[in-house]
């Protein structure tokens, strides 16, 4: 290295001027139901309040007080914060729940995260994506599996079970990527070509999907044309 190198005099670069600030967990989530909405919220820093917005906090307010006990033998911690060195991820757990080792006298305890949502169950799978998130930090947290975890959705009042499985696990790990190269280029994606979930989103009026959406279905209508009116006639 040359010594009059500036770089080489001023000394390895510390971690928080090279690594990236991590995504938050709750990022994912929004990701998954719209890339676009994730990018509106956690790089454009919009936000919106509507009726679903606002049952979730009230959802959340007992769940978002650090605390810990037992109850028959389960270590229930919530507020529990939580971060992937390795995909470079963090936020809070609502509840994390560790349970006891199997055999006897073993003081290993197997991690199980619960999520509370508001609603009920959906088609998406954008809830998964977010706890089995929590359980990839856990396990790199804690040196051990999370196999599985729990939605607590607020509207029918129970616990619905989340296995981590292989896919669900490929699709939390493609998620955070797509949202680190939405982070790393700051760029904001176009709508998602799912209107349905438009029309459910708290963001509707500063995203604009249509309005968005229609230039770029005009720049395809306008090469459609050049390229047919440059098609040769045919004999």
């Amino acid at each position: 290295m040359d010594a009059d190198d500036p770089a080489a005099a001023a000394g390895p670069a510390s971690p928080s001027e090279t690594a990236p600030d991590p995504i938050p967990l709750s990022a994912l989530q929004h990701a998954v139901y719209c890339l676009r909405q994730a990018a509106l919220i956690h790089l454009e820093r919009m936000w919106a309040e509507n009726r679903f917005t606002a049952e979730g906090h009230v959802l959340h307010i007992a769940a978002d007080r650090p605390g810990h006990r037992r109850i028959k033998g389960v270590r229930r911690v919530s507020a529990l914060p939580l971060a992937s060195a390795r995909l470079g991820i963090a936020g809070v757990a609502d509840l994390v729940e560790f349970h006891a080792g199997n055999e006897a006298g073993s003081d290993i305890e197997t991690a199980y995260p619960v999520e509370f949502k508001r609603g009920k169950t959906k088609l998406h799978r954008a809830d998964e994506v977010q706890l089995c998130a929590q359980a990839l930090c856990l396990e790199e947290m804690t040196g051990a599996p999370v196999t599985e975890g729990a939605l607590f959705y607020g509207e029918t009042k129970r616990r619905v079970a989340v296995p981590f499985t292989p896919e669900l696990r490929a699709l939390t790990e493609e998620t955070v990527a797509a949202l680190r190269e939405v982070f790393s280029t700051g760029v904001t994606p176009p709508p998602t070509p799912l209107i349905s979930r438009c029309r459910a989103c708290s963001l509707a009026e500063l995203c604009r999907p249509k309005a968005v959406a229609r230039p770029a279905a005009a720049f395809r209508r306008r090469m459609v044309e050049t390229l047919s009116d440059e098609s040769p006639a045919q004999p």
